[in-house]
This record gives structure tokens, sequence and C-alpha cells, in this order.
């Protein structure tokens, strides 16, 4: 598995729907190639299956892990770049410019640990974040 079968695992858990011309434009792959590799992942047992989640079984969007992750972005990415590509990321709640030692702060709310490390690779790869550091809430009021 490689880099590329990490973004199409990510792409998938978001919208097991997308298409293999959709998962491939992203990923820069045809869609030929896009849909190879979604059936390599699925014979080899990584992709076990699809499902639906319906209103009922999904869970509070607060629900989860409350974590804020400090953004310290690449050299070609400004901010209004990194805003924009993570507006379309469901777990994000606020992408905020500040001052000081990181250029922003993103509050987002995750399932779990792995969806946090998800959600952080993502950040690396697809929007511009060279470094990032997360606090996790451990209760609000």
């Amino acid at each position: 598995m490689d880099a590329i079968d990490e973004q199409i695992l990510g792409l998938l858990q978001e919208n097991a729907r997308r298409s293999f011309s959709e998962i491939g434009r992203t990923v820069g792959l045809s869609t030929n190639a896009a849909a190879v590799r979604v059936r390599r992942l699925e014979q080899s047992g990584i992709i076990l299956g699809y499902t639906i989640r319906t209103g009922i079984d999904a869970p509070d969007p607060r629900g989860g892990l409350e974590v804020f992750i400090d953004v310290r972005l690449d050299d070609a990415t400004d901010f209004d770049v990194f805003a924009e590509r993570v507006g379309s990321i469901s777990e994000i709640v606020d992408a905020v410019h500040m001052t000081g030692a990181y250029d922003g702060m993103v509050r987002a709310f995750t399932r779990d640990t792995a969806t946090l490390d998800r959600l952080l690779r993502r950040l690396k790869k697809e929007c511009g974040a060279a470094q990032t550091q997360t606090r996790v809430a451990l209760r609000s009021y």
C-alpha cells in the first residue's frame, strides 16, 4: 500500500459512493487506474465492504474527540489556500489565521485517534501543512 492507496482509502471513507473518475482526478490517476487500485484494495482485504449511515446511526457531530490543531504551513502555501482546501473536510469546524509560532489553528471533531491520524496526514499531504501540533480537549462547558 502506498501514499496514493492511502489517499483513495481516505476518499472512500468520506464517501464510499465516489466515482472512479472523481477518485482518479483527486489523486492524479486515470479513471481506469483508480478502478484497478480500488479493486486491488478490495481483493487484498484492505477494503472489506461498503455501508451506509442513516441519520439514526450517524454519530453526534460533536461526539468523539474535540481537537485543536496548530498548523505551520509549508513555504508554498498561504493561509487563504489552506483555508480553501480544509473547507471540504467534514471533521473541521473552524480554521483560524493566527499570529505567533504557527500560521493557523484548526478545530475539529474526530471519531477516534485513528480518524485523527488520518486527518493529520491529510492536512500535510493535501492542504499544505508542514508541521502540526495537536491538543485534545478533555471537556468543554
